[in-house]
């Protein structure tokens, strides 16, 4: 594996995949993953003003739900909705509180990834009495739920969400979202 120094400029710890374009954020001396999307191992250094020229940029690639994931709903500790995800081959489940729940590598985040596939400020979720949404923070590889990248999206029992190499599944022990449907939005622009 290659390491690369980060330096002090804008985007100069962000890289790239060669094969596929996956976007990492590094810190000084982090050590280059092999790439989630593609399993390359050849990364370049990205721009902020020079556009990705990959001809096909990365998308997400169609995983089957894990095995653990029928026994965490089974095991669920309680009412509510919580997020789970194997991180290290541990299975770990997580209560949403309502509010705001901030997800990322930074330390400030509720949810914290320590993993350069993940930005600092990667995603928000907001859980209140009319359902639950996810909105992208600005993050660098994106917010895909159930294989689609979306800016914000409506959660719902059993949605896969990928940040980064993580895939976070949404459960609930009575099968749906608290919350009437009331057709009620919150726009992206609310963030």
């Amino acid at each position: 594996m290659n390491s690369f120094g980060a330096g002090t400029l804008a985007g100069a710890g962000s890289l790239h995949c060669a094969t596929c374009g996956y976007a990492v954020a590094l810190h000084e001396d982090d050590r280059v993953p092999a790439c989630p999307g593609c399993g390359g191992e050849r990364f370049e250094r990205s721009s902020i003003f020079v556009e990705n020229t990959l001809a096909e940029p990365w998308t997400m690639r169609e995983i089957d739900p894990p095995g653990w994931l029928g026994g965490a709903r089974e095991a669920l500790p309680g009412e509510g909705l919580h997020l789970a995800f194997e991180d290290d081959e541990t299975v770990r489940v997580v209560a949403l509180e309502e509010g705001w729940t901030r997800v990322g590598r930074s330390l400030a985040a509720h949810l914290r990834f320590d993993d350069p596939t993940v930005s600092r400020r990667h995603a928000l979720v907001h859980h209140a009495a009319d359902g639950v949404r996810i909105l992208d923070d600005r993050s660098l590889n994106g917010v895909w739920v159930n294989g689609e990248r979306t800016e914000w999206h409506e959660l719902e029992d059993g949605d896969e969400i990928a940040i980064g190499r993580f895939r976070l599944y949404v459960l609930s022990p009575s099968g749906s979202v608290a919350g009437p449907r009331d057709g009620a939005d919150l726009a992206p622009s609310a963030r």
